[in-house]
């Protein structure tokens, strides 16, 4: 049995204020083009380490994740791509800045990033992601880290203007609206 002393306090969403800042124009306008990218990167890099914050909120008393908005049908976690030895918790600290922290350093929210969640693994150059790295991969093109962040009970949010921030319902994650 695996115990743990951590807690997550989760604050109402009305807890938080939220602006807009310059857009932050993605790198790949298709899929297709982001894994073309990443194989490029692979090449000369070795495999891709990312990072992605999981950002609770309460509303109507159930958890919300805070989830970016591309366009109008791609949500994502913030978080992105580590630079080559770059250290976990400060690359997602760097991310979680660029995607959600204002232009002034005093509203820069004071990122607690506490337990990694979850790994996935990206075996090759396609979509699919696993929660474990196939026995037969010797190679895998990607790992991702999934890290709780604690957030402050009162926090600035800066969104950039052509993404939009949105509380979701982790019920609805799992596609079990009817719940």
């Amino acid at each position: 049995m695996v115990t743990s002393s951590a807690a997550a306090n989760i604050y109402p969403l009305s807890s938080y204020t939220f602006g807009t800042k310059e857009p932050k124009m993605e790198k790949d306008t298709s899929v297709a083009d982001r894994l073309a990218r990443m194989k490029v990167n692979y090449m000369k890099e070795g495999m891709r380490t990312s990072v992605e914050a999981i950002l609770l909120v309460q509303e109507h008393n159930h958890p919300h994740i805070l989830l970016l908005q591309i366009g109008n049908t791609f949500c994502k976690l913030p978080g992105g791509r580590l630079k080559p030895g770059e250290n976990e918790i400060e690359g997602l600290k760097r991310k979680l800045t660029s995607k959600l922290g204002a232009n002034s350093p005093a509203l820069v929210p004071d990122w607690q990033i506490g337990e990694c969640v979850a790994i996935w693994w990206r075996p090759n150059f396609e979509t699919i992601m696993y929660p474990y790295c196939p026995p037969h991969i010797t190679k895998p093109k990607e790992c991702k880290k999934l890290f709780l962040v604690h957030l402050s009970e009162r926090e600035y949010f800066a969104v950039p203007k052509n993404l939009k921030l949105l509380a979701v319902p982790l019920f609805e994650l799992y596609d079990n609206v009817q719940v």
